[in-house]
């Protein structure tokens, strides 16, 4: 049996979705995330033969999400080994005899793990299977298996970072392999390669579209459940069962349908209402549980319950140690691992809020496994469809997002270029997140925006067409499949004919100053709600209930008001709408009811402002972008109003007599409308801070280069009050309350800090000393990569040191997924650098077996002097994806800084 030192993690491993996963069947995902790198790996499809490195001796293994290589591999039908793997030295020189030659049909590959190849120069060669002994001699950089990173896929472990470097570098050498082909065949395999990009993108955009035409039409017809049934065609909603909504005989409310007179009771609509609505959010939310997913405490970092997404689970009372089974009881005696205090296990709801804080987190390349999985995507949007159906104060824009980033993990597995590789599979999920924007709020050039501003943490410029591209494909889709029957692709688009006046500037400027302090009241509100509320013991465990309570409160105060009581996006058309001239009812009145409309708008923004705040965070699919916007509408059509009812009173003041003629209509000279969409738009950046992505939008909504300007210094004004009130975005607060360790590619460290002030004394714990022999105990590096996985530090290395001058570095799960594979752990020295001085000769008789680990080692791991400033090391970290920086004082090794250290380092200094 393999030996692993997973133990004291959890006993129930996940086996579901990651964001790398393959291509799988069918199956229910546990609900418990892999705590370590041995515990994560999955087996796969090999790459061809020019770029991995060995070659292959049988056909490549099509392996699933229920498949592995879960130990020793059978014998081919050819009777012959699966693949051999012979190993050259980097250095040149005589033979230092030193036998090494692994056989992968011996390798048990523990846990479904693979290796991956760090930063160094290894090469591989074939050789023949009957060949016991290693010729080292100096390979030719024109040799075709120079291409040292094209090797197995890289998984990676929950909680931990991609290897940026490494990607671009694989990505890189596949190319150069590519397209050193000068052949017929090489050429359209380099022309393939080129579109498969392109194609992707476009299957993203059609699949996206339809699943917003799916959850577009299906949740109309839930939402028009609950006020009653179309009688002449039973499956319409009420939109499209009714041409005239003044006048409807086949529309009858559920009080018409139970009495036989047909005459309506308003309690009894209002109990269907209050039940439906309570029905919906718990349906919703019980699909929604079912994406949780636990995260060991030896995984996770310190999180606080917000979630606002995550939170902790109760009764966990955990001991670290390791598994006192013989497997792992070989590997040595358990009472050198020390045991250290551990925090209850976190939890997360995979398929709860909108997910756009965890896809930036993501894109940034954080590992969340299961976040962008099958499961997740079928999941959430079927609760989608009930949450937003439920009348609840929260949108479906938010988590349009969400869902499209999973369509664009999984459409990776079409093409391996995409499936192999982070680096490039983060490419595609930016323009995934981009058409979700799109078919959220019909924008193609918005959401381009959008993935630039908000998602995307490395935006190449190759990725903005493509992106633009994936919009184009998911608008037009959306466009033709036509889900209102109106030919308009969102619900809540407006064309306005009248343009704006001068003195209305300064109250569009106003509303912008308005609309940026309740969006970031609004983030102070959610964050105060989230730390009392849900800290109560009962809602902190049993998370259905605070839904209940809160759909049921939505029931019972929106029931009776006329504007509280439409969806979200029917009310925010109809405050953005312009009134046709012969109208005079609804927000349409004459000059005497303006008045009453305003008392009206004014208690429906109390309302809706409140139901939102203790919405936002409960465990449904929710989004904050059509509420924030539906509680700015609010507020700019009660300012329309009353600036309209000024004019109408006092058309011969000097700001008005100029402006304003004097003709017939209420809406001759102040549309509220406007004023309602400045707002809407001013009041969503003071809770997202999206600045020309919201005016970009705002544009393609209303269609009007007339209101561009308006709608801009909205914007602006409102992103400046915000940023005074409060600094951070909601997406930005969801980040630091649930702990992820995003390092904000857009802050400009202000501290005059040096490197030496983040590194930690060095121990012996965490290095590999050579100085002695290079040859190193296999149980010795499990000890120390058990200190390793026990500090949380599951994608570090461990810094190979000789006289204290740093020889190279050895990645974490290189030397566990090396380690795993031993056949013998305790009888076994791991060769950590090639030198003839540590050799042991082939004819001792009962010497331990020697192994070379030097493939695995990167031999110039980035490096920067201890006093080097910490801009530079915030710019290292940012602009290269870092995982890790080694530290040197004068030329000698001083330590270590991992990614996660410097997050907290920045976090602390804000």
């Amino acid at each position: 049996m393999p030996r692993s030192v997973s133990s004291y993690f959890t006993s129930s491993p996940l086996q579901g979705e990651q964001i790398a996963s393959e291509e799988g069947g069918s199956r229910t995902a546990p609900q418990t995330a892999p705590p370590s790198p041995s515990a994560t790996r999955r087996g796969y499809g090999l790459l061809p033969e020019p770029y991995t490195g060995y070659q292959s001796l049988e056909p490549p293994i099509e392996a699933g999400e229920t498949t592995g290589l879960l130990g020793k591999a059978q014998p081919s039908e050819r009777g012959v080994p699966s693949r051999s793997y012979t190993t050259f030295s980097a250095s040149s020189g005589p033979e230092p005899g030193f036998r090494h030659t692994i056989w992968a049909s011996s390798l048990r590959r523990s846990r479904h793990h693979s290796r991956t190849n760090s930063q160094s120069k290894r090469f591989h060669e074939p050789d023949s299977m009957d060949t016991p002994r290693v010729e080292s001699s100096t390979p030719s950089t024109k040799h075709p298996m120079t291409a040292s990173f094209m090797d197995d896929r890289t998984w990676y472990d929950q909680f931990t970072s991609t290897d940026w470097v490494h990607d671009s570098v694989a990505d890189g050498a596949r190319l150069r392999e590519l397209r050193a082909r000068k052949d017929t065949r090489g050429r359209l395999l380099a022309l393939f390669d080129g579109a498969q990009g392109w194609i992707l993108v476009a299957v993203i955009g059609c699949i996206t579209a339809a699943i917003a035409y799916f959850v577009d039409v299906t949740e109309e017809f839930v939402f028009s459940l609950k006020g009653g049934v179309c009688t002449t065609r039973w499956l319409h909603s009420r939109q499209t069962c009714c041409v005239d909504a003044r006048d409807c005989p086949a529309w009858r409310s559920w009080s018409e349908m139970m009495n036989r007179q047909g005459a309506g009771n308003q309690w009894v609509d209002f109990a269907v209402f209050v039940t439906w609505a309570v029905a919906l959010a718990v349906i919703s939310c019980v699909l929604t549980l079912l994406t949780k997913t636990v995260v060991p405490s030896s995984v996770s970092l310190t999180t606080l319950d917000e979630n606002l997404g995550a939170g902790w689970s109760r009764g966990s009372k955990r001991t670290t140690g390791v598994d006192a089974s013989p497997a792992s009881e070989s590997s040595g005696n358990l009472s050198r691992y020390p045991t250290i205090p551990t925090r209850p296990d976190m939890v997360y709801y995979s398929a709860a809020g909108s997910g756009v804080a965890e896809v930036k987190v993501i894109n940034s390349g954080f590992v969340l496994h299961g976040y962008l999985g099958f499961k997740t995507l079928v999941i959430k949007t079927i609760a989608l469809v009930f949450s937003v159906a439920s009348g609840l104060s929260l949108g479906k824009e938010g988590p349009y997002v969400h869902i499209a980033t999973c369509v664009g993990n999984i459409c990776c597995r079409m093409f391996s270029k995409y499936n192999l590789n982070d680096g490039k599979r983060r490419e595609v999920l930016s323009a995934s997140a981009a058409s979700g924007v799109a078919v959220a709020f019909g924008a193609p050039i918005g959401g381009v925006l959008f993935s630039l501003e908000e998602v995307s943490y490395y935006f190449p410029p190759k990725t903005l067409f493509r992106t633009f591209f994936c919009c184009i494909a998911a608008a037009l889709s959306l466009k033709f499949l036509n889900p209102y029957g109106t030919g308009k692709i969102v619900l809540f688009e407006v064309r306005y004919l009248e343009d704006w006046e001068i003195f209305e500037l300064i109250i569009f400027m106003f509303l912008g100053v308005l609309g940026g302090a309740v969006g970031a009241l609004f983030i102070k509100a959610s964050s105060l709600w989230a730390r009392s509320f849900r800290r109560i013991p009962i809602i902190k465990r049993w998370p259905l209930f605070e839904v209940i309570l809160v759909a049921l409160l939505t029931g019972l105060v929106s029931f009776w008001n006329r504007y509280t009581k439409l969806p979200v996006t029917e009310l925010l058309l109809e405050l953005a709408s312009p009134c046709e001239s012969s109208s005079s009812d609804g927000l349409c009145p004459h000059p005497d009811g303006i008045g009453e409309v305003i008392r009206s708008l004014t208690v429906a923004f109390v309302i809706k402002s409140l139901l939102t705040v203790v919405t936002f965070g409960i465990k449904l699919p929710a989004g904050i972008y059509v509420p924030s916007m539906v509680v700015g509408g609010l507020m700019g059509r009660i300012v329309g109003h009353m600036t309209q009812y000024l004019v109408l009173q006092y058309p011969d003041f000097f700001l008005f007599r100029s402006s304003c003629p004097a003709i017939a209509g209420i809406e001759s000279c102040v549309t509220p409308g406007v004023y309602a969409m400045v707002a809407a738009g001013a009041t969503m950046c003071g809770v997202t801070r999206l600045s020309v992505t919201l005016a970009v939008i705002l544009f393609e909504l209303t269609g009007s280069l007339d209101h561009v300007l308006p709608f801009s210094l909205a914007v602006l004004c409102a992103k400046w009050t915000a940023d005074a009130i409060e600094p951070h975005s909601i997406y930005d607060s969801l980040t630091e309350m649930n702990s992820y360790p995003f390092l904000d590619n857009k802050l400009q460290p202000m501290s005059d800090a040096q490197l030496g002030d983040i590194v930690r004394p060095v121990r012996r714990s965490r290095l590999i000393d050579i100085t002695e022999s290079s040859l190193v105990p296999a149980r010795e590096l499990r000890s120390k990569l058990q200190h390793l996985l026990m500090a949380g530090e599951l994608d570090s290395g461990l810094p190979i040191l000789r006289d204290g001058i740093l020889m190279g570095l050895i990645p974490a799960p290189d030397l566990e997924y090396a380690l795993d594979n031993l056949d013998d752990e305790e009888n076994t020295l791991c060769l950590m650098a090639m030198d003839t001085s540590s050799v042991v000769s082939e004819g001792e008789g009962d010497s331990p077996t020697e192994v070379d680990f030097t493939r695995y080692i990167d031999p110039a791991p980035l490096s920067l002097d201890i006093h080097s400033p910490i801009n530079l090391v915030y710019q290292c970290f940012v602009k290269l994806g870092l995982r890790y920086l080694c530290v040197l004082r004068d030329g000698q090794y001083a330590g270590l800084v991992h990614k996660k250290a410097f997050v907290k380092f920045m976090k602390d200094h804000e």
